[in-house]
């Protein structure tokens, strides 16, 4: 997965606000509760050294997410008065926290991302119209395009049309150009249909051999209207995309897993990582989740200034540096030189200290 999405938390230079907050809609007096959690962030925040114009600006962002209906949280990030990002979360944190520091805490906000899956969704209802006093069969077509599951909460959807019987053929003429391009260009992996069997036999009828692969055909044709700010078809895509990894992602795993067995101490564990981020060799930095991170990093001005010790950092010539958290510290260097990151089930593979890095290359003379 490539983390282009947390660009604006580090265009940025100086301490960050950065706010995780349960803003779910599922209990009564939804307002008050996100208030109240918000005004004890607030105070720790402001405790902790945040100017006023930094809380404000986060502050004023909490809960612009309240049309979104259901369970989830809200990510926001503030510096100097200014908000740097907010993004809606499909899963709300366990515990509500803000932090101020010199480096944002993005690392739940790029854990929640994963798997960052490319799809499409298309449900075609079968509805009635009068039209000069007849019954006339008409098709409602609703689509929406995502990366799951992050598009549960923030997905992009089209209006829905509708279309006379009759004029299905042109519009699915249309809708398979569509896909294909949506393959080339974002490349989805998954295009779920829903609705009227003949409007999806029409379809996968007619799909060019390329896109087989990539239909999937619910059996239920009345699907679930969604909720108001929820994903089309979230409850199918939800059970359909369990513990599934995209083909980047399974390719730099089968990549990892025969490095892993030539080099198992330069490619797993907390130090081994720390190293491989150090010099820029880190095609990509593998987490297990849930992520139990150790202890502390050290960390200076530039993403690769990271270490096990401020001992280490003084001899590679750091002159200022500091204690942070190693989420922060590791997500912040992956970022800063161009790695990956690749979430791993800590069920499907255990990581010692739940890290691992992909290596851009490894020393010969190692």
């Amino acid at each position: 997965m490539k983390l282009q999405f947390l660009s604006a938390l580090y265009e940025h230079h100086g301490p960050v606000a950065s706010v995780y907050l349960d803003t779910s809609r599922d209990i009564d007096d939804p307002d008050r509760a996100i208030d109240l959690r918000w005004r004890s962030l607030r105070e720790g925040l402001l405790a902790h050294g945040a100017d006023p114009a930094t809380v404000g600006a986060a502050g004023r962002a909490v809960g612009t997410d309240a049309p979104v209906s259901g369970p989830h949280g809200q990510a926001v990030f503030a510096a100097e008065g200014e908000l740097l990002l907010a993004a809606c979360l499909p899963e709300p944190p366990v515990d509500s926290t803000a932090r101020y520091g010199v480096v944002p805490d993005a690392l739940p906000l790029a854990l929640q991302h994963a798997p960052d899956i490319p799809y499409t969704a298309l449900v075609v209802h079968r509805t009635h119209t009068m039209d000069t006093g007849n019954a006339e069969d008409e098709l409602e077509v609703e689509r929406e395009s995502g990366r799951w599951p992050m598009s549960r909460v923030a997905a992009r959807r089209t209006p829905a049309r509708r279309i006379p019987v009759d004029g299905w053929a042109k519009e699915a003429e249309q809708l398979l150009a569509e896909f294909a391009d949506q393959v080339e260009a974002r490349g989805t992996e998954v295009i779920v249909l829903a609705g009227d069997p003949w409007a999806a036999n029409t379809l996968t009828r007619e799909a060019p051999r390329h896109l087989h692969d990539r239909f999937v055909r619910l059996r239920d044709g009345h699907p679930r209207r969604p909720q108001p700010g929820r994903a089309l078809l979230e409850a199918e895509l939800r059970s359909l995309l369990a513990g599934k990894v995209p083909e980047h992602d399974r390719q730099r795993l089968d990549a990892f897993h025969a490095q892993r067995a030539r080099r198992p101490e330069e490619v797993e564990g907390l130090a081994a990582t720390v190293t491989a981020l150090q010099r820029g060799q880190a095609r990509a930095l593998l987490v297990n989740r849930p992520a139990r991170l150790p202890g502390r990093l050290w960390a200076g001005a530039e993403p690769t200034h990271l270490a096990l010790s401020g001992t280490e950092l003084t001899a590679f010539g750091v002159g200022y540096y500091w204690e942070e958290e190693p989420g922060a510290a590791l997500i912040r260097a992956a970022y800063g030189t161009h790695a990956e990151l690749l979430v791993v089930e800590r069920e499907e593979l255990a990581l010692e200290d739940g890290l691992g890095v992909l290596l851009r290359y490894v020393d010969t003379d190692a």
